[in-house]
């Protein structure tokens, strides 16, 4: 593999893009580095160069400046010796396994490309493409016209077979117009869904690729070629529409958009207007139109009237609309994830009104007062049509590295009753979030991880935060937990101002004895003094190793190694029978959970005996319910009984004949 690299000026924005391919778990002798260099000015040359000396698979190219990074990744390909091409830009990374894993899917399937999952925490990410892994695709059954990006893997030979190459010279949308010369004879494209290959990091200094201030007339100069190259692959028809409808939609009525468009000055929204009417006229047909949600059809009606005063006032009505998410219920399951109950709606204005609609005949319009002054006078926005497309969906997204993961969820849309002839449309859902492993993904890194609600309808996509209009039993339902092994801590909280719900994943900064402080601790009855804390743990949850701390009458204090284990649903932490040399008389018992520098959890007052008996059961504290006392016991039973068993059994069962021993298991499974 081959991994290109156009650099120009980079200063210290390049050290993660090196320490990452360092990092890589791809064997060093199976994939080259091809850094070329643009004509730098700074200490880059000899920093390349020397890092060339120093691995043997990094390669250094220096070409006089082009000005743009089409030339250094054209010369890159023509230099490559491997059998794919990853493209990579200087002030991105990889994730570590990312080579290995994207390398593998292509040669498995035979891919022309591969696209690995992408975090950003700056620009965009097209989540919908990255939902699920797909072995064998294209562009007429997945969306790949989503992701219009370079920065993934390509097989050498069918870019140098297709002549694939970029535009040289400083030019807009090369990078678009690359990918759908690729995407067009591609026969197989996989993607990589579930590990986040490359990650899009923003600058400091603000001089990220694509920064510099749009020129309208070069711009869409240059979409009119990408444009050009969907109508010379294909025929007139969905397949065709659905295409221009993605660049009509993003590219063209998109600059037209909040909140962008609100800062144009008039002469800077005339140059716009006047760069992208002339490309709606040759490209956009009805059918086009047509497709699009209500209020972005509505923008393209007046982008195609020349209502320029509409435009900005569609852009201010839009702005006001945001998504509002509420948590109806909150509860840990015992497979350890989190089901929500939510809801979830479309609201407008600064007192978060209702979208109203009103319906006539059976047809739902949008509210006569919502579009005040962009439609003719008597004239109502038809939505009917657009009522099966509200949708909802929910995720994960870390805070910190902007990963962001997609969490199953079902919605059900109803058309809610208000007042008088007035409606809104409404999302029930109910969906899972977790921290653990799921099927093809590992468990979440460590970290604050926000969980958000994306809503869609009328044309529009607006994200939620769901915590901070919750039901009032909420609260008391979030418990902390201690998940998977190795053991990790897990705390959903609410943000503080805003009441919004993340997880805190392994202890990035929230303690679990803080969010045990108000929460009950139970003794349980019998024989081996035992406490039941109010931490979820799940079917899979390990031991933790914790401190449990004794301070005596006289003021002294024990510290004793302890173990926060699962059992039945909770964290039970073992007190010892017995402290050596503990004075008689009362004692106070808490616990450090968090580490040896965590805060102090008090736990209860106990009574001390002679020679240190810890007396739990002379305690102030409740006893675990009977009922679930008389299951935890059957259930230790049960595995004393099963360790006897296989400690006594095994070698007896191991020496019988093959048929005997199947016999003998099932009996024991079923017994």
């Amino acid at each position: 593999m081959s991994v290109v690299i156009p650099v120009y000026n980079p200063g210290k924005y390049i050290d993660p893009c090196i320490d990452s391919l360092l990092a890589q778990t791809l064997p060093a002798a199976d994939f080259e580095v091809l850094f070329v260099d643009d004509g730098s000015t700074d200490d880059t040359p000899g920093r390349l160069d020397k890092l060339a000396e120093e691995h043997p698979h990094f390669r250094a190219i220096h070409i006089p400046n082009s000005g743009w990074p089409g030339k250094p990744r054209n010369i890159g390909v023509s230099e490559a010796k491997g059998e794919y091409v990853q493209f990579v830009d200087q002030d991105d990374h990889l994730a570590s396994d990312a080579l290995r894993r994207l390398y593998e899917m292509g040669h498995r399937n035979g891919s022309d490309i591969v696209i690995g999952k992408v975090a950003s925490n700056f620009r965009g990410v097209p989540h919908g493409v990255f939902r699920t892994n797909r072995e064998k695709c294209d562009l007429t059954n997945a969306p790949l016209y989503d992701s219009l990006t370079p920065h993934k893997m390509f097989r050498t030979e069918f870019l140098r077979e297709n002549n694939i190459a970029y535009p040289e010279g400083k030019r807009r949308l090369e990078d678009q117009l690359y990918m759908m010369q690729s995407y067009f004879p591609a026969k197989v494209v996989s993607i990589l869904g579930n590990y986040t290959c490359y990650y899009y990091s923003k600058r400091d200094d603000g001089q990220n690729a694509g920064s510099a201030k749009l020129v309208p007339s070069g711009y869409y100069g240059n979409l009119r070629e990408v444009l050009q190259v969907v109508v010379d692959n294909t025929e007139p028809g969905e397949f065709r529409d659905r295409l221009l409808r993605r660049f009509y939609r993003v590219e063209m009525l998109g600059r037209l958009s909040e909140p962008g468009v609100l800062n144009f000055t008039p002469e800077y929204l005339e140059e716009m207007c006047d760069a992208i009417r002339p490309l709606a006229d040759d490209f956009m047909n009805d059918a086009v139109h047509e497709g699009l949600g209500a209020l972005t059809r509505l923008r393209s009606t007046l982008l195609r009237s020349d209502d320029r005063e509409g435009l900005m006032r569609l852009a201010r009505l839009a702005s006001s609309i945001k998504g509002a998410a509420r948590l109806e219920d909150f509860a840990w399951e015992s497979d350890g994830r989190i089901a929500l109950t939510l809801t979830g709606r479309l609201v407008h204005g600064e007192n978060k009104e209702p979208l109203r609609l009103v319906r006539r005949d059976d047809r739902y319009f949008l509210h006569p007062g919502i579009t005040e002054g962009l439609l003719p006078a008597g004239e109502l926005l038809d939505v009917t049509d657009d009522m099966d497309g509200f949708k909802g969906e929910l995720s994960l997204r870390n805070r910190e590295t902007a990963v962001e993961w997609a969490c199953p969820v079902d919605y059900t849309s109803e058309i809610a009753k208000l007042d008088g002839d007035t409606y809104e449309v409404v999302l029930r859902g109910r969906g899972h979030v977790t921290s653990e492993a799921v099927k093809g993904r590992g468990r979440v890194s460590r970290g604050f991880w926000d969980i958000w609600v994306p809503l869609r309808g009328l044309g529009l996509v607006r994200k939620a935060r769901l915590g901070a209009d919750r039901d009032p039993r909420v609260d008391a339902a979030c418990l902390p937990a201690v998940l998977g092994s190795p053991a990790r801590v897990v705390i959903p909280y609410f943000t503080d101002p805003h009441g919004n719900l993340t997880l805190d994943v392994a202890g990035r900064a929230k303690k679990l004895a803080t969010y045990l402080a108000d929460r009950p601790v139970r003794r349980m009855p019998g024989s081996r003094p035992e406490l039941r804390l109010d931490v979820f743990t799940g079917p899979k949850s390990g031991s933790r190793a914790v401190e449990l701390i004794v301070t005596a009458a006289d003021g002294s204090v024990r510290t004793l190694p302890a173990t926060l284990r699962p059992d039945h649903g909770r964290a039970h932490l073992a007190v010892p029978a017995r402290v050596p040399d503990l004075p008689a008389g009362p004692a106070r018992l808490s616990a450090r959970l968090d580490g040896p520098k965590g805060p102090e959890l008090p736990l209860c007052e106990v009574p001390v005996g002679a020679g240190g008996r810890i007396r739990l059961d002379h305690s102030d504290l409740a006893v675990v319910d009977a009922a679930l006392v008389r299951v935890v016991t059957v259930q230790r039973r049960r595995a004393t009984l099963r360790r006897v068993l296989r400690s006594a059994g095994g070698p007896i069962v191991r020496r019988l004949p093959s048929a005997a021993r199947k016999r003998v298991r099932r009996l024991a499974a079923r017994f």
